[in-house]
């Protein structure tokens, strides 16, 4: 085609066509990259109301949820949304917690929780993968022990362990 050609309409169409189509495939696969929690995305969860959000969760959850909030996950739940607008300030802040059954909502995300493990206060700072999970299985109770070889002090049948 040369400089003084108009361009035709057709091939003009084909390359906006194009374009948009190139667009599109472009938000589908940065939509395909955002957190989903069945089917919605965290903005989705966040503006829900409870019971919309408890009709996702797993069964065990929901059932325990359908019932009502005990004192203690009501009284941290405040406290977490006072975090939440001090965060929103500019302050950060630790909420410590020995309710380890509390579940995790999308409003906690961002948050740092310290879980009580009937130790120390173990900071678990909530991501969207967490939603809908136990505050308690991210501050484990017990330690793995590995137990090593026999040493000084050790009980006298205990010292006569085979060599591998």
């Amino acid at each position: 085609m040369t400089p003084d050609e108009e361009p035709n309409k057709e091939e003009m169409e084909e390359e906006v066509e194009k374009k948009v189509s190139e667009e599109i495939d472009a938000e589908v696969e940065l939509d395909k990259l955002k957190f989903h929690y069945r089917g919605h995305t965290l903005d989705d969860l966040k503006k829900m109301n409870m019971d919309q959000f408890i009709q996702l969760l797993p069964a065990r959850a929901r059932r325990s949820l359908k019932r009502g909030l005990p004192p203690r996950q009501k009284k941290l739940l405040e406290r977490l949304r006072r975090s939440y607008r001090a965060k929103k300030r500019g302050k950060d802040l630790l909420t410590r917690t020995h309710v380890r059954d509390m579940i995790v909502f999308p409003e906690m995300v961002g948050l740092k929780i310290g879980v009580y493990n009937g130790k120390i206060y173990n900071v678990v700072e909530v991501k969207p993968d967490m939603i809908g999970h136990y505050l308690g299985e991210f501050s484990p109770t017990r330690k793995r022990i590995s137990h090593g070889s026999p040493g000084v002090g050790a009980t006298r049948s205990s010292k006569y362990v085979p060599l591998k």
